[in-house]
C-alpha cells in the first residue's frame, strides 16, 4: 500500500525517547513520513510506562536525559519480560567507544551518533524491524510445526491402538484355522494361512514401532540418573535369542551414568545393537564394541560393528522414517528404528551421527547429558 507521498506504508510502532522537543519533532516527522506509527516520550519514566502499557516494535533512545539516563531506561526494559524483546537503538551525541560499549552492554542492539543522517537512521530502523519480523515469523513457524508434530503423534498413537485389536483377531483366526484344519486343507490353503499370519506379524511390528516413535517426546516423561550398565544388561536379556543365533559378541567397558528416560534409553541401545547384529555378513559373527568418552559436558557413546556397512549415498537419509537401505526380503524391519533413535536423542538434547565403510563396519555416535557432579 502506498501513501500519497510515495512511501511504503508500515504498521510498525516506534517509540522515540528524547528530552529535547526539537529532536522529537524531527525524528517524528521523518518516521511518520515513512509510514511508521510514532509515539514520543520526554523522559525515561514516561518511556518505560508507555512501553509497558503497549509494547512498541522498536525504541529510539537518547542517552543523556535528566533523572534517568538512557542506559538505565534500557536496563529497566530488558529486566521486564513484557518489554525485554523490544529492540532498542541508541541515538546520542556521545561518540566515545566506551559509551557505545556501555550502550550495547545495557541491552541496545544498535547505536547512531548525532548529528545523524536521515538515510542512516531509516536504514538501521528498517534493518532491525526486518530482523524482528523474521524472528516473529520463525517463532510462529516453530509453534505451528510443534503443534503439527503433536497432532501427528496423537494421530499415530490413536491409529496404532485402534489397529491392534482387529489385527490380532485376523492373525489369531488364521493361526487357529491352520492348526484346526491342517488335515482338511491342501498345501496351497495352508500356505495362504501362513502368509496371512506372517504378514500380520510384520504389521504388528510396524504398529508397535509406530507407537514407540509417537510416544517419544510426549509430556510427563521421567528423566533421572540412569546407569547405562544396567541398560545394557536389560538389552542383552531382550536380545538374547538374536545374540545366541548369530553368535554375537558384545564388548563394553564400564559405562557411565547419564540423565535420561530409562524406557527410551533401552529402546535406543536395543535398536542400534539389534541393527549391528542383523546387518552382518553371513560368513561373520557380529562383533560389537560399545564405549563412552566425556565430550563438552556430555557423554559421547560409540557403537562399533563389523557388519556390511552403509553406502555413502545412503548415510544422509538413514535417520528418516521408513527409509530403507536394504529390502525387507534381505533384512526384515519396518524402517522406523533409526528414526526413533534420532527422536530419542533429540528428546535428550543430544546429537546422533554415523560413519560407515562398506564390508568393514559401521559406527553410530550419540551424545547424552553427563551426570551432574555435586
Amino acid at each position: 500500500m502506498k501513501h500519497k507521498s510515495g512511501s511504503t506504508k508500515s504498521n510498525e510502532d516506534i517509540l522515540i525517547v528524547d528530552d529535547t522537543p526539537d529532536n522529537l519533532r524531527l525524528l517524528s516527522a521523518m518516521l511518520t513520513k515513512k509510514g511508521y506509527e510514532v509515539r514520543k516520550a520526554l523522559n525515561g519514566r514516561a518511556a518505560i510506562a508507555s512501553a509497558q502499557a503497549d509494547t512498541p516494535d522498536l525504541i529510539l533512545l537518547d542517552i543523556k536525559m535528566p533523572e534517568m539516563e538512557g542506559y538505565e531506561v534500557c536496563q529497566h526494559l530488558k529486566a521486564d519480560p513484557k518489554t525485554r524483546d523490544i529492540p532498542v537503538i541508541f541515538i546520542s551525541a556521545l561518540d566515545d567507544v566506551m559509551d557505545k560499549v556501555r550502550a550495547f552492554a545495557s541491552g541496545g542492539i544498535d547505536y547512531v551518533t548525532k548529528p545523524f543522517q536521515e538515510a542512516e537512521v531509516l536504514a538501521r530502523i528498517e534493518n532491525q524491524l526486518k530482523i524482528q519480523r523474521l524472528q516473529k515469523k520463525l517463532i510462529q513457524q516453530n509453534e505451528e510445526l510443534a503443534r503439527s508434530n503433536r497432532e501427528l503423534e496423537q494421530f499415530a498413537s490413536v491409529v496404532s491402538h485402534d489397529l491392534q485389536q482387529p489385527l490380532q483377531g485376523i492373525t489369531g483366526f488364521a493361526k487357529i484355522m491352520a492348526i484346526k484344519y491342517q488335515n482338511s486343507l491342501d498345501e496351497t490353503a495352508l500356505d495362504y494361512l501362513n502368509r496371512i499370519f506372517e504378514s500380520g506379524g510384520r504389521m504388528q511390528r510396524l504398529i508397535q514401532d509406530l507407537l514407540t516413535y509417537a510416544q517419544v517426546g510426549t509430556p510427563n516423561q521421567t528423566f533421572e540418573l540412569i546407569d547405562c550398565n544396567l541398560i545394557l544388561e536389560q538389552v542383552r536379556e531382550n536380545l538374547q535369542t538374536a545374540i545366541a543365533e548369530k553368535y554375537a559378541k558384545l564388548d563394553y567397558d564400564f559405562l557411565p551414568k547419564v540423565i535420561g528416560n530409562e524406557t527410551q534409553l533401552i529402546q535406543l541401545f536395543q535398536n542400534l545393537i539389534s541393527n549391528a547384529i542383523k546387518f552382518t555378513n553371513p560368513e561373520k559373527s557380529p562383533e560389537i564394541k560399545i564405549l563412552a568418552v566425556p565430550q563438552n559436558f556430555k557423554w559421547c557413546f560409540e557403537i562399533h560393528d563389523n557388519g556390511i556397512g552403509i553406502d555413502t549415498e545412503n548415510l544422509g537419509r538413514i535417520f528418516e522414517a521408513f527409509h530403507r537401505v536394504h529390502s525387507a526380503k534381505e533384512f526384515p524391519g519396518t524402517g522406523i528404528g533409526l528414526a526413533t533413535c534420532k527422536k530419542i536423542i533429540e528428546n535428550h538434547q543430544g546429537e546422533i551421527w554415523v560413519k560407515s565403510e562398506l564390508n568393514v563396519g559401521t559406527t553410530f555416535y550419540f551424545t547424552l547429558p553427563i551426570e551432574k557432579q555435586g
